[in-house]
């Protein structure tokens, strides 16, 4: 087995580790990072349902969806992440939550927190989810993949993820929501997050055959680097993937509420309803066809405002449509 050394804390750099992993190498691989404050999305959720738009644009947090399924999770550099690459040729093995989180729960242990193994493939602690986990399968290889929340910021993860209620209607893969804790909270003595990690490593050098470390080379970095500028980082796969939705919503102004309806179809505006505004025909008509993107509204409503020379509320507008 590889214990990959990766250092870089970039969220798109490191999601798009793992699919270079697991498509293009052949050893079973180790790999533990942190990232910078990012929100992590199942490969079949509707990013816009499971985040809390506005907070996370303030607070410019990222968006990544990742390669497996299952429900979004916040990183930060208080969370520890884990990830086995494993190869079998037994299909009956290849989806194993409980093995592969085994050797986490082992380390916690000798560090003295009752981790137990949870209902929702996750890793539990006196009934406080402290670890999400997650599994893809590439031909006769696996992904799993989990985070450990050791020192992360709770208050910023719960109002990142806090998503809009009633607002999205989809066939997407909604997250569970769980009451979450931070590991060393559950440490009788100080330690910090590299120590954790250390520990970690030292239990698979023990329990695996065959345990070398592994360095990226120019040739690697390269290669992921592909991926992040072709997928990891672009907004067709992190939000334009979404399953098809529709959006209901209302904002109040000084001039009364404004109600917006609209429909979503591979990430394109299929059809708008604005009730409650002047020109709103005009800006419905102009909105189909355009990205369910900010950034692209945004443009195509100034294009307008210019074009038509008509008063646009942009800003009420962008609030009523994310």
């Amino acid at each position: 087995m590889l214990i990959i050394q990766n250092s870089t804390t970039d969220p798109y750099f490191n999601i798009a580790v793992e699919e270079y992993l697991l498509k293009n190498f052949t050893d079973d691989c180790f790999i533990l990072y942190q990232n910078k404050p990012s929100i992590i999305i199942g490969k079949h959720q509707n990013t816009l349902a499971e985040i809390n738009y506005q907070y996370v644009k303030e607070n410019n947090i990222a968006v990544v969806r990742r390669l497996s399924g299952g429900g979004t999770v916040y990183h930060d550099l208080g969370n520890l992440n884990f990830s086995f690459i494993k190869n079998s040729g037994n299909d009956k093995n290849l989806v194993d939550f409980k093995m592969y989180t085994t050797p986490i729960i082992e380390v916690l242990k000798q560090l003295g927190v009752n981790a137990e193994f949870g209902g929702h493939n996750d890793i539990q602690v006196n009934g406080f989810k402290i670890s999400g986990n997650a599994e893809h399968i590439f031909k006769k290889r696996v992904l799993h993949h989990g985070t450990l929340l050791f020192s992360s910021d709770l208050s910023i993860l719960n109002n990142a993820i806090k998503a809009p209620e009633n607002r999205y209607s989809d066939k997407a893969v909604k997250s569970v929501r769980a009451v979450v804790a931070n590991i060393k909270d559950f440490i009788s003595k100080e330690i910090l997050i590299t120590e954790l990690q250390s520990k970690i490593n030292q239990f698979i050098e023990l329990n695996y055959s065959d345990v070398k470390s592994y360095s990226f080379n120019k040739y690697d970095i390269a290669r992921i680097q592909e991926l992040v500028l072709e997928k990891y980082a672009t907004w067709e796969w992190n939000f334009g993937y979404s399953p098809d939705y529709d959006l209901s919503n209302k904002v109040k102004t000084e001039q009364g509420e404004l109600i917006f309806s609209l429909s979503v179809e591979k990430g394109n505006i299929k059809s708008l309803s604005i009730s409650g505004i002047d020109a709103k025909e005009i800006i419905e008509n102009v909105l189909v066809g355009v990205k369910h993107n900010e950034g692209a509204v945004r443009k195509t409503l100034n294009k307008i405002i210019k074009q038509k020379n008509i008063q646009i509320n942009t800003e009420v507008i962008i609030k009523g449509l994310f």
